[in-house]
């Protein structure tokens, strides 16, 4: 039976998450040039799109927002139809690049309780990962998708932080959470953006297995700021070094 592997990245706010997410699909589509890989942006910030080079015109939350319309305009049939077409919809709203498929889930609005169509939905990306060999999820920051078992399927839970006391203990909450919540096979933790490598031994991260601890690299952030996704970065650099020690720890890459 063909097994997908779904990697996920999370911890806390602005420590890089979705430069560690892009940096995952560039290493895998160069590295496995024939898997199908799905890029998942689960984070409202909406930031992989950027960082893959991708233009997403339409969201998940664009189709959870028809069905919820067509049951509040009293219209059942039609809504029954929609879920039952939702998972073709989804492969609509898929960006196909040269190499990797990328989705994004869009940023819901809390007006209303739908869990009984959310809960449809994540059952329809469950389904979808096995069109896929490698799924990569850029989390939202933060616990909340942990809690809400969004990412209970997933295989390898990858807990990014930087050097900061407050970005490990966000790690470790995620870590301890997870353990009950999610089915994975593997955790572990990237410490990244560090400044000045003696600060990773004031960093107590057990009993979470470090994967790598990538330096702050100023080319990256540079490229960020002008708008280029990781595929322009150079096969050397800082960032696609660390998470491609990450991955070959794991047997991925």
């Amino acid at each position: 039976m063909h097994e997908t592997t779904i990697i996920a990245a999370a911890g806390k706010g602005g420590v890089g998450k979705t430069s560690i997410c892009a940096a995952i699909v560039r290493l895998l589509c160069h590295s496995k040039p024939d898997a199908r890989i799905l890029a998942i942006d689960a984070d409202p910030a909406v930031g992989l799109a950027a960082g893959l080079g991708v233009e997403a015109n339409s969201t998940l939350d664009d189709i959870r927002k028809r069905i919820v319309a067509s049951v509040e305009q009293g219209e059942p049939k039609e809504a029954i139809e929609l879920l039952g077409e939702a998972r073709f919809q989804i492969f609509d709203t898929m960006v196909e690049k040269e190499g990797f498929s990328f989705l994004a889930i869009g940023r819901p609005e809390s007006a209303g309780c739908y869990c009984k169509v959310n809960a449809y939905l994540k059952e329809v990306i469950s389904l979808l990962a096995q069109d896929f060999d490698y799924v990569v999820i850029d989390g939202e920051a933060g616990i909340e998708q942990i809690n809400r078992r969004v990412m209970e399927q997933v295989t390898h839970l990858i807990l990014v932080t930087d050097p900061s006391r407050k970005g490990v203990q966000v790690v470790k909450t995620i870590q301890k959470v997870a353990q009950e919540l999610v089915m994975y096979k593997q955790c572990g933790a990237i410490i990244n953006r560090v400044s000045d490598p003696a600060m990773l031994e004031l960093v107590e991260l057990a009993p979470i297995e470090l994967l790598a601890s990538i330096p702050a690299d100023s080319l990256h952030a540079a490229n960020e700021v002008r708008g280029l996704s990781v595929f322009e970065l150079d096969d050397d650099a800082v960032l696609l070094k660390g998470v491609r020690e990450a991955l070959k720890k794991w047997n991925i890459l």
